[in-house]
C-alpha cells in the first residue's frame, strides 16, 4: 500500500507491504518509517514507491525523493522478529523485593515530637477592611422575580424567590461575618516519619526469564515480496473532486520515468501556465484583505524614497561646488584686468634684471675660464631679455585687443610665469 493521507491538517505519506512469516503462514503489515519532510498539500503530484533488490526503498514526490530506507531496518514493526522472547509462563515470586529504599526499622519517634499543630492558622495581624457590611448576607432574593402562575402551594410547597447576589456587596470590601484570613503554620511539622534508608534485600526489577522464540526466522531477502496481479484504491473522504489515474508497475525505474515525463510531466506544464501570476495573486489577497492595499503602497513608495534622499543631496552639493569654482578676475573689469597684468609683467621683468645682476656680481673673481663663461652667459641673458620684452610686448598688444576674453588673459599670465621660472 503506498499512497497520500490527510487527517485533518496533517499531510502523510505512507508505505506498507505485507510480508509473510513461513513459520505460521501468516502475514503481517510492515509500516515504512514516516518521511521527516512536511508536506503541505498534494495537489497533481506524481506519488512513487521504488523498491531496490538490495533491500533498500525510496518514496518519491513530484520526483523527488522524501523518504528512503532499508526493508530490514526501516521498519515498524522490525521485519524479522526477535530469537528470544519473554517466557509467558514465568511469573514474578511473591518474596520478590524491588524497593530500592525502605523506611528505616530501628527509627524511633522522640519524645517531644510537636506535630506545631494544624497545617493553617489565623492570621493574628489582619485587620478587618473599612466598610466591611457584617450585617449584610452574599445572596438575597430576586426582588423582580415574580411566583408563577401555575404555582401550586399544595403540590410544590411553599414558593421561594430565588438567591441573586447582594448589589450592596459590590461596592462593599466584603459581607457577612468578618473572619480572619488562614496562612500557613510556622510551627507544623506534620506526623513523624522514619527516614529512609538503602534496602538491604532490594533485588532489582523483576524481569521473566527468556525463551527462544518458537515462530523466529530470518528472511534476509524481504524485497522478494509475494506476487501480485491486480491493484486496488483504498478512498476514504470527505473532500470533493479528487482524481487519481495513470497507475504502472514495472521493473525498470527509467520505464516509470519516462512515462510520467509523458503523462504527469504535460499536466504539470500545463497548470503551471494556467496558474495566476504573482501580479494577479497580489491583487485577489488585496480583494479579500483591503488593508494589503496600504502595505502595497508603503512597499513600492520605500524604495523611491530612499532613492531620492540618497541621490538628491549628492546633485545639489555639485552645483553648489560648481558655482564657488571661480577666480580673480570674475571680478575684475576687462580694463582692470589689462592694468594688473602690465604691472604684474613689469614687476616680474625687475626682479629678472636684479637676479641677473646680484648674479654676476657673484661671480666677479675666477679665472679666465669663468670669465668667459660669465660673458657667454651674460650675453644669454640679455638674449633672453630681449626676447622676454619682445614677448611681453606682444602679449600687452594681444591683451588690449582682447580684453573681453577670459580665457586670453589667462593663457598669457601661464605663459610669463613659466618664462619667468
Amino acid at each position: 500500500m503506498f499512497g497520500p493521507d490527510k487527517c485533518g491538517e496533517d499531510y502523510k505519506l505512507h508505505f506498507i507491504f505485507r510480508h509473510k512469516n513461513p513459520m505460521i503462514e501468516d502475514y503481517d503489515e510492515k509500516h515504512a518509517k514516516r518521511p521527516e519532510e512536511k508536506f503541505k498539500e498534494f495537489i497533481n503530484s506524481l506519488c512513487l514507491p521504488v523498491l531496490k533488490p538490495d533491500n533498500t526503498y525510496e518514496m518519491l514526490i513530484d520526483q523527488t525523493v522524501v523518504g528512503q530506507g532499508s526493508l530490514l531496518e526501516d521498519v515498524i514493526p522490525p521485519l524479522n522478529p526477535p530469537k528470544e522472547i519473554d517466557d509467558p509462563k514465568d511469573k514474578k515470586p511473591k518474596e520478590w523485593d524491588e524497593r530500592p529504599k525502605i523506611p528505616d526499622p530501628n527509627a524511633v519517634e522522640p519524645e517531644d515530637w510537636d506535630e506545631g499543630g494544624p497545617v493553617k492558622i489565623e492570621d493574628v495581624n489582619a485587620v478587618k477592611p473599612e466598610g466591611w457590611l457584617d450585617d449584610e448576607p452574599h445572596l438575597v432574593p430576586d426582588p423582580e422575580a415574580q411566583k408563577p402562575s401555575d404555582w401550586n402551594d399544595e403540590m410544590d410547597g411553599e414558593w421561594e424567590a430565588p438567591l441573586v447576589s447582594n448589589p450592596k456587596c459590590k461596592s462593599a470590601p466584603g459581607c457577612g461575618e468578618w473572619e480572619p484570613p488562614l496562612i500557613d503554620n510556622p510551627n507544623y511539622k506534620g506526623p513523624w516519619k522514619p527516614p529512609m534508608i538503602e534496602n538491604p534485600n532490594y533485588q532489582g526489577i523483576w524481569k521473566p526469564h527468556k525463551i527462544p522464540n518458537p515462530h523466529y526466522f530470518e528472511d534476509l531477502n524481504p524485497f522478494r515480496m509475494t506476487p501480485f496481479s491486480a491493484i486496488g484504491l483504498e478512498l476514504w473522504s470527505m473532500t470533493s473532486d479528487i482524481y487519481f489515474d495513470n497507475f504502472i508497475i514495472c521493473t525498470e525505474k527509467e520505464v516509470a520515468d519516462r512515462w510520467a515525463s509523458d503523462s504527469w510531466g504535460l499536466k504539470k506544464l500545463v497548470a503551471s501556465a494556467n496558474e495566476p501570476g504573482m501580479i494577479n495573486q497580489l491583487l485577489s489577497a488585496a480583494e479579500e484583505r483591503p488593508w494589503l492595499w496600504g502595505l502595497y503602497i508603503l512597499t513600492a513608495a520605500l524604495p523611491v524614497g530612499l532613492l531620492v534622499l540618497f541621490c538628491w543631496p549628492r546633485k545639489k552639493i555639485e552645483e553648489e561646488e560648481d558655482d564657488a569654482d571661480f577666480s580673480m578676475s570674475d571680478f575684475l573689469d576687462p580694463d582692470e584686468t589689462d592694468l594688473a597684468l602690465q604691472k604684474n609683467m613689469k614687476k616680474g621683468d625687475l626682479e629678472g634684471a636684479e637676479d641677473h645682476k646680484k648674479a654676476a656680481l657673484d661671480k666677479d673673481i675666477g679665472d679666465d675660464n669663468i670669465e668667459n663663461e660669465e660673458e657667454d652667459l651674460s650675453q644669454e641673458d640679455e638674449d633672453a631679455g630681449a626676447t622676454l620684452n619682445q614677448s611681453s610686448g606682444d602679449e600687452m598688444k594681444e591683451a588690449d585687443e582682447g580684453a573681453d576674453c577670459g580665457d586670453n588673459l589667462k593663457k598669457s599670465l601661464r605663459k610669463r610665469r613659466v618664462r619667468k621660472d
